[in-house]
């Protein structure tokens, strides 16, 4: 029997250990008071001495000794040496009272082994008792119990029967350890309702992360902590509900693009509308800086509208410039400045040209070989040039599309005069473009 009780208390304390490991709730206590022997009625001093391990808000384990000590009807200093293996049972377990009551009542009591004076055997023990808490850690206690002691003819002078104690002890318990805090932010998991928050986060009593504004989304994620906003955006506002956050929307308070900062594009151009200087540019136009529609050559049509968008030219051109037209020189026989049927077909060409391209201007230069005398020949070529003049004007062409008019006589051959065919090139009338 000593054996399996001396088995048992070792099996609790390897319990105990595991638990101290896996939990680190135990508790030492230390007090002292009087007892009272039924048997002889004679009272003494008694120690006790425990620790406790935390089981659940409701029961406590307990390894508890007590030694009877200076019995007045006892010859012997030390009357008793008694170990107990104790249930506690905490009436402040969240059902009966609080778990954080300033008085903590309880029950215990268990099987234990006693040694008294030459006997020892089995016995047992209960009690009441209450704990007053002074901090987190301190308590103070008091409690009355009986302790079951030995019946047999060893344990007392004359007749069989039980040698039991009453006791009545007080102390101080002192618990040490921690609870299990998974995410080490200070409340034990048991009372965390949030056990895997991140290190370092604040959290409130339950444990949770501590959302400020009340928005779903802790401070510690949330972009805007004191101002209740959307989860989607971080926490943060959204008044005109366009997907923007507030902080970061220009136009806080009408709809828009995100691209754009959240202000609206009412033509779909890529300028936000309060930067736009040209709202209302067409779907599909490329536009600059201020949202006006680009004119790359500068010559008054956007590109998008302008056939030939890198190079200037009339609106009436479709923004394309005017070809530059080349012309053949207008010959004439010698001393003669009547057209030939080659120069008018020529100059039909040209009035051709000009009908078409209303801008067009040109500039008429007369010229003659140099056989004769230099002012005849300045004649010749004034009535060369006018002669090819005034057929354009007879055509329709208006004299005002004729910039220039001029003759130059003998003075500008463009061939040697000493041949026959220098000098039919050298009579001629020249036509070219006005710039």
């Amino acid at each position: 029997m000593k054996r399996i009780i001396l088995m048992s208390f070792l099996l609790s304390i390897g319990v105990m250990l595991y638990a101290q490991t896996a939990e680190k709730k135990w508790a030492v206590g230390l007090g002292g008071g009087a007892y009272y022997g039924n048997s002889k009625e004679g009272t003494g001093l008694i120690t006790e001495f425990y620790f406790s391990r935390y089981l659940s808000s409701s029961f406590d384990l307990m390894l508890l000794n007590n030694f009877g000590l200076v019995n007045s009807e006892v010859s012997n200093n030390i009357d008793f040496n008694s170990t107990f293996l104790n249930l506690r049972y905490k009436l402040n377990n969240g059902y009966i009272f609080q778990e954080a009551s300033k008085v903590q009542p309880y029950l215990y009591g268990g099987p234990g082994y006693i040694f008294d004076n030459s006997t020892e055997g089995i016995n047992w023990d209960a009690g009441l008792g209450f704990k007053f808490p002074l901090s987190s850690s301190v308590a103070l206690f008091v409690e009355g119990g009986f302790v079951e002691g030995l019946r047999g003819e060893k344990a007392v002078e004359e007749g069989t029967y039980t040698e039991s104690f009453w006791k009545g002890v007080g102390g101080i318990e002192i618990s040490f350890g921690q609870s299990k805090d998974s995410d080490m932010d200070g409340v034990p998991d048991r009372k965390d309702d949030c056990p895997n928050t991140p290190e370092g986060v604040a959290v409130d009593a339950r444990g949770c992360p501590i959302d400020t504004d009340g928005d779903g989304v802790p401070d510690y994620k949330d972009d805007c902590p004191t101002e209740a906003g959307v989860i989607a955006l971080n926490g943060c506002p959204d008044r005109d509900g366009d997907g923007v956050a507030d902080k970061d929307d220009d136009c806080p308070d009408t709809p828009g693009l995100k691209a754009l900062n959240g202000c609206p594009d009412s033509d779909g151009d890529g300028v936000a509308d309060k930067d736009d200087e040209c709202p209302d540019t067409p779907n599909g136009y490329k536009v600059d800086s201020k949202g006006c529609p680009i004119d790359t050559d500068g010559d008054g049509l956007v590109d998008e509208e302008d056939d030939c968008p890198t190079q200037a030219g009339p609106v009436e051109n479709n923004g394309c410039p005017i070809a530059r037209v080349e012309f053949d020189n207008l010959q004439f026989d010698f001393d003669k400045s009547t057209l030939k049927p080659a120069a008018t077909e020529e100059l039909n060409r040209l009035i051709e040209a000009m009908n078409e391209n209303p801008e067009l201007k040109v500039s008429l230069y007369g010229h003659a070989d140099e056989i004769g005398t230099a002012a005849y020949n300045m004649n010749l070529s004034e009535r060369r040039a006018k002669a090819a003049r005034q057929y354009l004007i007879d055509k329709g062409i208006a004299p005002e599309r004729i910039a220039t008019v001029q003759w130059f006589g003998q003075s500008k051959p463009v061939a040697p005069n000493d041949t026959k065919a220098g000098r039919a090139k050298n009579r001629r009338v020249e036509i070219e473009e006005d710039k």
